[in-house]
């Protein structure tokens, strides 16, 4: 059903770790990849070897992602039409107010907020344009940061999913809770002795975890997700066939 990817740094290796979401809002590691940093070629590598071992993604998979642009890209040409992608707006909220002083951060991290908590789509992208009008006023680098990217922060609400579900599924935080559990075993470690460990050590760390794992909020709307997911795939690759259809041309005779 979805998809959420993150990051974790060990000095000067990182890890790359995904973790899906079934159709009763069960939470399970897919996999985990050793990367320095979040390049497209090597992540694309990583997805190769989910499908190898049995991903189905047909009836369209909703990935929850940081921004990366690398990973990003992967998805995209990875599962092209069957990939839907929503920008985590924690980290989206958190770069814009990086940009302000203080005083501002405060004020504009909580309107931030209120806005992507508006319930329609309408709602969310006029309260983020008017907040973007006046960013750019106070701070031009802090209102490209809000634009860049923007749409891809309501998905959930283009999809016009419940409050409850749509929170679950709009942020990347329930990766940042699995990723402080892994560290209580992970963390500790002072030295270690090759990238072989540190594999081990996180695989182990991550399937002592998952047992524990909760469903993720709103679980029980997932099959309106499923629903809503198989619908824009039909629609998308309904106008893939249009697109590539050689077109005839008329010929009259008189």
């Amino acid at each position: 059903m979805a998809v959420f990817i993150d990051a974790k740094r060990y000095a000067d290796d990182g890890l790359m770790v995904s973790m899906g979401v079934t159709i009763d809002g069960h939470k399970f590691t897919i996999g985990v990849e050793q990367s320095h940093n979040e390049n497209s070629r090597a992540i694309e590598q990583w997805f190769d070897n989910w499908i190898e071992r049995g991903l189905k993604f047909e009836d369209g998979i909703l990935f929850i992602i940081d921004g990366s642009k690398g990973i990003r890209k992967a998805i995209e040409r990875k599962f092209s039409i069957y990939a839907l992608i929503q920008r985590c707006r924690w980290h989206k909220r958190e770069n814009v107010v990086a940009y302000l002083d203080d005083s501002q951060q405060v004020l504009f991290r909580r309107r931030l907020q209120l806005a992507y908590e508006k319930t329609t789509y309408k709602e969310a992208k006029t309260a983020l344009d008017g907040l973007h009008h006046e960013l750019e006023i106070v701070n031009v680098s802090a209102a490209n940061s809000l634009a860049e990217g923007l749409e891809e922060t309501l998905t959930i609400h283009h999809l016009g999913l419940s409050p409850e579900i749509a929170k679950s599924l709009s942020t990347t935080n329930c990766m940042e809770s699995v990723m402080s559990q892994m560290g209580q075993y992970t963390d500790k470690v002072n030295h270690w002795r090759n990238s072989d460990q540190i594999l081990r050590w996180t695989a182990t760390s991550l399937m002592d975890v998952e047992p524990r794992l909760h469903k993720i909020r709103g679980y029980r709307y997932l099959s309106v997700l499923r629903f809503k997911l198989r619908e824009i795939i039909r629609q998308r690759l309904q106008k893939e066939s249009e697109t590539k259809a050689p077109k005839t041309t008329e010929v009259f005779y008189g």
